[in-house]
């Protein structure tokens, strides 16, 4: 069964042993799968529950609040991708004051011994961990061998890094690539489209009035990892994807704040709030910009319109990694 925690504290979560993989797993991109899919493979050969652990808000966002970094995916579809490649349970550990502060030694014994029990840890290439970035695959194999930590051994191992083109695959080339409009290397090298999801929610349907009725997502104080009009298609609408064209800003001609994903769907009638839907990013038109007034804002998104038609209609190249 799939679990999700979020704390630390409290009983065990796996009291007979744990095959466990620690990382950001933002985007879930190749280098994310590689290891996942070598701790769920340990954990069926030990007949073990295989955990994933991760940090929400992710470190580098407690520690740059003021402009915090672009996010490839939402903690909920990351918990989401890691329960589909296998993992059966979740730990989006709250990273607040207590655990950033925590001694990578003290993060060995309270989370992987005591709350995990861990037999096996796989990590990243490079991986850190702990106040001050202390801990290293150094520090957990050789408390995982010197008995330190707790009754019985566990081990730890680093994957190989995963390589595209001669370079590691990682999160910072794919918010690169994405912010280039490249949307080809992105798709290689998360090994599928790039997709934001969300739940539609109301907005002040400006768009309905100006004949471009939209489904609105919002991103709960994230980041997104890219801005301006795309040509998209709009997954869990019908059994295919659905054609549409789609801003993603702030909305300065009428004075937005909060970064907003509007998709206008092509010859869609329908009432889609509070549905749950993927908007794929398939080419970016244009950057974001202001208009002088809604006539000269409508004129253009009926060419926008017309462009992220024409370029959906075309055959798509199969990109392959």
């Amino acid at each position: 069964m799939s679990r999700l925690f979020r704390d630390i504290d409290g009983e065990a979560r796996c009291p007979h042993g744990s095959v466990v993989c620690i990382g950001a797993f933002d985007g879930l991109h190749l280098g994310h799968r590689a290891l996942v899919k070598r701790a769920v493979a340990r954990a069926h050969a030990l007949d073990l529950p295989a955990v994933a652990l991760s940090f929400e808000p992710l470190p580098r966002e407690l520690f740059a609040r003021g402009a915090p970094p672009p996010r490839l995916l939402s903690p909920r579809a990351k918990a989401e991708g890691l329960f589909c490649l296998g993992i059966d349970q979740v730990g989006l550990l709250r990273f607040k004051a207590k655990m950033a502060s925590m001694s990578a030694e003290d993060f060995v014994r309270q989370v992987l011994v005591r709350l995990l029990d861990a037999r096996e840890v796989w990590v990243g290439p490079g991986f850190q961990f702990g106040k001050g970035r202390g801990g290293d695959l150094a520090l957990l194999q050789q408390m995982g061998a010197d008995g330190t930590a707790r009754p019985h051994d566990f081990v730890a191992t680093a994957i190989e890094p995963v390589l595209l083109d001669g370079e590691r695959v990682s999160s910072t080339r794919i918010r690169a690539a994405l912010q280039a409009g490249d949307f080809a290397t992105a798709t290689r090298l998360l090994g599928r489209p790039y997709a934001i999801g969300g739940r539609v929610v109301r907005g002040a349907q400006l768009g309905r009035t100006l004949g471009f009725p939209t489904a609105n997502l919002r991103f709960a104080g994230k980041t997104p990892p890219l801005s301006g009009i795309y040509a998209t298609r709009v997954h869990g609408i019908g059994e295919t994807p659905w054609a549409s064209v789609s801003s993603l800003g702030t909305r300065p001609t009428v004075d937005g704040t909060e970064p907003l994903l509007e998709a206008h769907l092509f010859d869609f009638d329908g009432d889609l709030y509070g549905r749950r839907i993927e908007i794929e990013f398939v080419a970016k038109l244009r950057d974001e910009e202001m208009f002088d007034d809604l006539p000269a804002l409508t004129a253009q998104m009926h060419c926008d319109a017309a462009q992220a038609r024409a370029l959906l209609m075309q055959p798509q190249p199969r990109v392959t990694a």
